[in-house]
């Protein structure tokens, strides 16, 4: 079940390669060349749910374990991918996991919820309650299972930090080999250590970021997570012009988003990243930063189960 590499001890939780799929029919939807567009399938990783944070945990994970943890521990939104995937992480390791969410518990579970509850996790609701202060309500129940004579250990908010960015590296190993001609990828930006660990592994120029509003301070912490994988952030790539009214907010573009790959692919994507950033690659191509004839990867990074716990999932 485990590896060692040169960033540590390295637990296998996904299926990997995921598939690249061709999307011609999508590719000429928004103005580029039938053999243009190419879709990187990171909703197909595995555990319940899959997605991008499969990737993260590979190391995260390997890394409680080295450090003989019996706990997880994490925060995150009430619909958060990456708690349900931490959660999914522990069950499979048998640990223990506590969630620390946004919000006050809902009077009936929907989306990441229901399956957080289904893997066994243990849900802490924090109330209204920013990055900083879930960081420390998970920190004061961090010290609480110590005192108890527990081992936890806190996984960062999004999976993201120099340990799980390293997750991406491989991904950006396996895009070198899938589309070697690669002009573009373009990938949503959350917490950042998705884009961090592409940009390290396949450079600041070819990777297009589109921010979801996670985050105030999403280009600080990629730059921060680049360098600390040894890559450059020079030149980064990182629009903001999807956020919309802020995060969690389907604007407009990211529904047409949702529509147009649902029509022409039959590929499901979420309201909260994954459209948004197809609604910047479209803006992108309408723009000319993207045009037909260059190769482009749009990766998706999952997120099926939120949409089903999204107030636009009563909209369809």
């Amino acid at each position: 079940m485990t590896s060692y590499a040169a960033g540590g001890q390295v637990v296998r939780l996904g299926s990997w390669p995921t598939p690249l799929e061709p999307a011609p029919r999508l590719a000429e939807r928004i103005g580029l060349r039938p053999d243009d567009l190419w879709i990187k399938r990171d909703d197909l990783t595995g555990l319940a749910g899959g997605g991008n944070k499969v990737r993260k945990l590979e190391h995260t994970a390997g890394a409680a374990l080295a450090a003989g943890a019996d706990t997880l521990v994490t925060t995150g939104a009430a619909q958060s991918n990456h708690a349900r995937s931490t959660a999914a992480a522990a069950a499979k390791l048998g640990l223990r996991c506590l969630l620390v969410l946004a919000g006050s518990p809902p009077d009936e579970s929907t989306g990441n919820l229901v399956l957080d509850h289904l893997l066994g996790a243990e849900l802490h609701w924090a109330g209204a309650a920013d990055d900083t202060a879930l960081e420390a309500r998970a920190n004061g129940l961090a010290d609480e299972l110590r005192t108890a004579g527990a081992r936890p250990y806190l996984v960062p908010f999004g999976g993201s930090g120099p340990i799980g960015s390293r997750g991406y590296l491989g991904c950006a190993a396996e895009l070198t080999s899938q589309v070697p001609g690669m002009d573009h990828l373009v990938v949503s930006v959350g917490s950042g250590g998705t884009m961090a660990g592409l940009v390290a592994g396949l450079g600041a120029a070819r990777v297009l970021g589109v921010d979801s509003g996670a985050v105030g301070d999403p280009a600080v912490r990629v730059r921060a997570m680049v360098a600390a994988l040894g890559g450059s952030g020079d030149g980064l790539r990182l629009h903001g012009d999807q956020v919309g009214a802020g995060y969690g907010q389907l604007t407009d573009a990211a529904r047409r988003a949702m529509t147009d790959v649902a029509r022409t692919e039959g590929l499901a994507l979420d309201p909260v990243y994954t459209a948004k950033a197809f609604a910047g690659l479209t803006a992108a191509v309408a723009a000319g930063e993207i045009r037909p004839g260059e190769r482009t990867v749009f990766l998706h990074s999952g997120g099926l189960p939120g949409l089903f716990g999204h107030t636009s999932a009563r909209e369809w």
